[in-house]
């Protein structure tokens, strides 16, 4: 371009335009209006310069990734004494008892499924008005717990947190009419989307209309993403009910949630995802069916089972001779 005025004049103009733009998008902060642009360039050429670092700074992604590790045992070895000190906390009481199955329960789904959890106790229910199914936590900002967290306890999906205190959160539960989240089926990856009815069972719609399920199908969470509001492999519910597809471009079942949403005491929060998607893994054991005893009689041909002849006089070697002997003797 030649400089000219008029080339003066419009290089002035675009770097006014750019000075205005960063200043909007300062006091924009999380609500800036360009914000979708940035996000959209970043789409467009994240994966670009990502695949350009990989190839230019190979040393540097693995110091990068040596340093995550080292991270992420720390936060992983933190939250296991904060768990541990709730652990003591819940008491050796009857009740306290029942709350430290729970928690060892808990524990255990978190560890198959590699979530790092935050454990904390239901203090308060949410109010009947409005028909919202929530409740209120013990842990809060002070403790790590962010919004759009997973919430679960050692059965599965309880829900994920929706407003955050200093020192307590609110989460809102699967079964809440506002509530829906991605689904994997067990076997065969189809997927769909979750939604509460109250105290019905959840509603799924699958995405495939022709999708083969039975009663008796299990679900997991598909899992969202950078992790929130959802952690892949939760386990969510058991299908009780499978609508007939009728040709609809999507299949409607209904599921029992494995949450007991009345009952929930010792929950955790996961503050720290897995580092791959456990699918299907942290599904329990399915339950053998217990077998049914069976007896065998043997019945010897010309008489029926007690022993009798079929004219209904006893066999020899049976207790008409004994009786016969009886009478001699006497």
């Amino acid at each position: 371009m030649r400089d000219t005025k008029e080339s003066r004049l419009l290089l002035v103009l675009l770097i006014a335009i750019a000075f205005a733009l960063i200043t909007v998008d300062i006091r924009g902060g999380e609500d800036s209006p360009v914000d979708g642009a940035r996000q959209a360039a970043a789409g467009v050429f994240g994966p670009i310069e990502n695949g350009l670092s990989s190839a230019v700074d190979p040393i540097g992604n693995a110091i990068s990734a040596v340093r995550d590790s080292g991270d992420r045992h720390d936060r992983l070895a933190e939250l296991e004494t904060e768990n541990a000190a709730l652990k003591a906390k819940l008491g050796s009481d009857e009740r306290g008892r029942s709350r430290l199955k729970q928690f060892d329960k808990m524990l255990g789904l978190a560890g198959a499924g590699q979530y790092g959890i935050k454990g904390a106790q239901v203090i308060a229910i949410g109010a009947a008005q409005g028909f919202s199914w929530t409740i209120t936590i013990d842990a809060g900002a002070n403790d790590g717990i962010e919004r759009d967290m997973t919430v679960l306890n050692g059965d599965g999906l309880v829900g994920r947190v929706t407003t955050v205190g200093p020192n307590t959160a609110t989460v809102l539960l699967a079964n809440d009419p506002d509530f829906t989240v991605g689904t994997r089926m067990e076997g065969t990856d189809e997927l769909g989307f979750a939604s509460g009815q109250g105290g019905r069972p959840l509603r799924v719609e699958l995405l495939n209309g022709k999708a083969q399920v039975k009663e008796g199908d299990r679900l997991v969470t598909f899992g969202s993403q950078a992790d929130k509001p959802f952690v892949p492999g939760v386990p969510v519910g058991t299908v009780s009910r499978v609508d007939p597809s009728g040709g609809d471009l999507t299949r409607t079942l209904e599921i029992t949630p494995f949450v007991s949403f009345t009952k929930l005491d010792v929950v955790g929060v996961v503050v720290q995802g897995p580092q791959k998607d456990p699918r299907d893994t942290v599904l329990p054991e399915k339950k053998q069916p217990k077998p049914t005893p069976t007896v065998t009689v043997t019945v010897t041909p010309g008489t029926d089972p007690d022993g009798q002849a079929q004219n209904g006089q006893p066999q020899d070697g049976g207790t008409g001779q004994n009786q016969q002997s009886e009478q001699n003797e006497q």
